[in-house]
């Protein structure tokens, strides 16, 4: 008779980026002494910022608010990194948006495009899409705390949840 012993299976990498750049730092933060609050907060309004419809403003957007709520910097660009391809995926649907809660005309063009001909030509660049980034972005101001508020709850609940599991384990 042979008899099986169950062996531990190792986790995937899916598992092992999911610990090492979610589940470490909100670790950290919390044996640092940031509140719940604070670190819901920094992710509740990540998504909101990677999703801001004006390339190459996300950084700047993410330590301006960080410090603006005193929230750790380096954590709020790290959980922002992570929702990236909002970011690509949302410009053009916020700048639709916008352009129709303005009645403003629809510009035909593509990311790519847009990335190409500011490469190109800075200033004329501002000048052809001023207007519509401006559109993007009130679009964006109108509807990203509706998303926000939730997610605050949500990640607040979480992390309530986690800490008080964690405290049980331990």
């Amino acid at each position: 008779m042979t008899v099986e012993i169950p062996v531990e299976k190792e986790p995937g990498r899916l598992s092992r980026l999911w610990r090492k750049f979610v589940v470490a730092p909100i670790q950290k933060q919390l044996t640092h002494g940031t509140s719940k609050e604070k670190i819901a907060l920094a992710m509740a309004i990540s998504p909101v910022i990677s999703a801001f419809p004006v390339m190459g403003t996300t950084n700047l957007l993410s330590v301006l608010f960080g410090s603006i709520l005193r929230l750790n910097i380096p954590f709020l660009m790290l959980f922002k990194s992570i929702f990236y391809p909002l970011h690509l995926g949302l410009i053009l649907v916020f700048i639709r948006i916008g352009e129709n809660m303005n009645g403003a005309p629809h510009i035909p063009f593509s990311v790519p495009q847009l990335l190409m001909k500011f490469k190109d030509d800075p200033p004329q660049f501002t000048k052809d899409f001023g207007m519509t980034a401006l559109y993007g972005i009130e679009a964006w101001a109108v509807i990203a705390p509706w998303f926000a508020i939730p997610l605050y709850f949500i990640f607040h609940y979480l992390l309530v949840k986690y800490t008080n599991r964690k405290q049980v384990t331990i």
